[in-house]
């Protein structure tokens, strides 16, 4: 146990000073090998073997069809699609940006994609009409988190692998609250947009705007179709989640090609060669966690951790409380999928013991790690939506923690309180 403690306060003391994710495990592993004399080598093997599966090919196949649809045309065919119903009211291009990071989230499960698709389309828009910089970073950006929630959904990809539970009924446990906290969000932004000084566009006669709606509809067609033949083939048991996967990356060939001619060939391998790197990385931080994991596990530091929780306190909800606590400061410090990672096998035995069921405390920790992409001091998702707008660090961040104090704290909540909340779709869905 001395050994699993020195090894944690390694991990948390690098992670503070801003060490690479798998230079973090890797330290936390030496001291584990050195100090609590664990046997790596065969948890190597171990490793390995776990990510020798199916659903495992998921997360790149996915990562990749994200990434691609980023540079295919299909982000601006759907904004465009969006605009016309409600781009020429007081907020509705603030509402338009919402709605556009969901439905990029619905195709991709990613954050940063949302923002690196719609950050440089939306940000120039929403400032020439009147939208503060800062703020239009901070809308963008914590939209952008939707990727995260809306599935296909990378971290429920994970969660689903390490917890065993149907990646399907991981997908749909965060549905809702993605839902939920799109509907929060567009709220919010129209009652700030009250607050600036816009310039709307003329308001087009009933003829001109169905006429513009048709066309729109028309060309951003074959971008609505993929959600359907994606998510579809899912939940209809045509497809399984990783032959969806590889649907996706598929589809956007000739859409990207062809239809919306977004792809050149060098467009493309560039594309190929930042998704490979990306999945590379990924798979070394999920391997040496993996047996930073293990080895926690072998010296029975989830069974230590549950009894100090417990110690403090016997309510199920004060419990809740503290496991919340733990995840907000955790998405502050490391990614989504590192997140995960750590956290769910300690917490799992532990919210077991309380009654909470594995598809609840997915979404629970989806939504909390989500929110930290947009949270410092880690904020990858708000570093980056920054760069692009070239916005400054506290004019962005003042109107961020409102958006997630208003806007997503109390979807946080419902989704603490009321299990239905993440198992309305796959009830609805005849999956549980």
């Amino acid at each position: 146990m001395t050994a699993a403690l020195i090894a944690v306060f390694t991990l948390v003391t690098y992670l503070l000073l801003g060490g690479a994710l798998p230079f973090v495990f890797g330290s936390a592993l030496l001291v584990m090998r050195f100090v609590g004399n664990i046997p790596v080598s065969g948890l190597f093997l171990w490793a390995i073997s776990q990510l020798v599966n199916p659903a495992m090919l998921t997360l790149p196949l996915f990562l990749f069809a994200g990434n691609l649809m980023g540079k295919s045309g299909i982000a601006s065919k759907l904004l465009d699609f969006v605009d016309i119903w409600v781009g020429r009211i007081r907020g509705g291009l603030g509402v338009v940006s919402i709605v556009t990071c969901a439905i990029i989230g619905s195709l991709t499960g990613a954050a940063m994609t949302g923002v690196a698709c719609i950050g440089p389309i939306m940000m120039p828009h929403m400032i020439k009409q009147g939208y503060p910089r800062g703020y239009t970073t901070a809308l963008i950006c914590s939209a952008s988190i939707l990727g995260q929630l809306i599935p296909p959904s990378i971290i429920m990809i994970v969660y689903g692998w390490i917890t065993e539970t149907s990646i399907a009924i991981c997908f749909l446990s965060t549905l809702l609250p993605g839902l939920l906290v799109t509907f929060s969000f567009s709220l919010v932004n129209l009652i700030y947009a009250r607050k600036f000084d816009l310039l709307l566009e003329e308001k087009l006669t009933w003829r001109e705007k169905r006429k513009s709606a048709i066309v729109r509809t028309i060309k951003a067609l074959p971008a609505l179709m993929m959600p359907v033949f994606v998510l579809g083939g899912i939940y209809g048991g045509i497809i399984t989640v990783t032959e969806a996967a590889a649907v996706a990356v598929l589809y956007t060939f000739p859409i990207g090609f062809w239809v919306y001619k977004g792809f050149s060939r060098k467009g493309f391998l560039e594309t190929a060669f930042d998704s490979a790197t990306s999945v590379g990385t990924i798979m070394i931080m999920i391997t040496l966690s993996l047996i930073v994991g293990q080895s926690f596990t072998l010296m029975q530091l989830p069974q230590a951790l549950a009894k100090a929780i417990l110690s403090i306190s016997s309510n199920k909800y004060v419990i809740l409380l503290l496991i919340n606590i733990i995840l907000v400061i955790l998405g502050m410090l490391v990614s989504d999928v590192s997140g995960v990672i750590l956290v769910v096998p300690l917490m799992l035995p532990l919210v077991k013991a309380l009654g909470v069921s594995t598809v609840q405390f997915g979404a629970i920790v989806g939504v909390n790690l989500a929110m930290g992409g947009i949270t410092p001091p880690y904020a990858a998702v708000l570093y980056l939506g920054m760069k692009i707008s070239k916005s400054g660090f506290w004019e962005t961040v003042k109107p961020t923690i409102v958006l997630i104090c208003v806007g997503y704290a109390p979807v946080l909540i419902l989704t603490n309180l009321f299990p239905e909340i993440a198992l309305f779709f796959p009830k609805l869905f005849g999956l549980m």
